[in-house]
């Protein structure tokens, strides 16, 4: 009979500083990016660049679907961190809201895709992340209802950071607009490729680094997957 290896707290990693500091950087980067498309929407204006000014028209042509993605996904990011961080274990209500959130802000995703300002290169981005967000916020929600807690915590973090993708893409984003005179690309041209390159980032940095716990702590002797938790749990 095989023994499975049994977790061994002392030899357990914690999360590098890097990977916790662009966590909470995404989570800013993305709250912000949400509260000025509310803004815009609210308060619209005439003025600032004319490639920005036109994205604000296009988001608010369509402003009840867009208020239904962006409330719910700045609520979705603002309560993440106290559904999966143990120091917050004993608040109940913020993970049992998440899943809720989550799926309204993965099907409405599906609905804004029709109304890409990057045309099918940010469409066929949104289908597919879109889809692991759900699928892995699908895979969390199970692990939850059967009480394995760890399995429910990788796989929840896992869909929190495809979602924060969009505060990796706003960067990105910038780039090409400070860049455009020269490069004479529109939104049309680099939203999508800002898009892919934002989640495609998230989700390796995440895959990488998840492997790589694992692989300590089959090094160490512990059960794989109690190096990501520790590492989840110490934020």
């Amino acid at each position: 009979m095989t023994t499975v290896p049994q977790p061994n707290p002392a030899q357990l990693p914690r999360s590098p500083v890097w990977l916790r500091l662009g966590f909470w950087i995404c989570v800013v980067i993305g709250a912000a990016a949400v509260l000025r498309r509310i803004f815009a929407i609210a308060v619209p204006t005439q003025g600032g660049p004319p490639q920005m000014a036109g994205l604000d028209q296009a988001f608010a042509a369509h402003a009840g679907l867009t208020l239904a993605h962006i409330v719910p996904a700045i609520l979705f990011v603002l309560l993440a961190p106290f559904a999966v961080f143990s120091r917050f274990a004993r608040l109940r209500w913020p993970e049992r809201i998440v899943f809720p959130l989550g799926a309204i802000v993965g099907l409405t995703a599906y609905a804004m895709a029709s109304y890409s300002v990057g045309g099918w290169t940010e469409r066929s981005g949104i289908y597919l992340f879109d889809t692991l967000f759900l699928y892995s916020l699908a895979r969390a929600f199970q692990h939850r209802q059967r009480g394995e807690v760890e399995l429910k915590r990788r796989w929840l973090l896992r869909s929190i950071a495809i979602l924060l993708g969009i505060g990796t893409a706003r960067p990105v984003m910038g780039v090409f607009f400070a860049t455009s005179r020269l490069t004479h690309l529109t939104p049309s041209q680099f939203f999508g490729i800002a898009m892919w390159a934002g989640f495609s980032i998230n989700l390796l940095v995440f895959e990488l680094w998840i492997r790589s716990a694992d692989r300590r702590s089959l090094r160490a002797g512990t059960a794989p997957g109690s190096a990501f938790s520790t590492a989840a749990n110490r934020g």
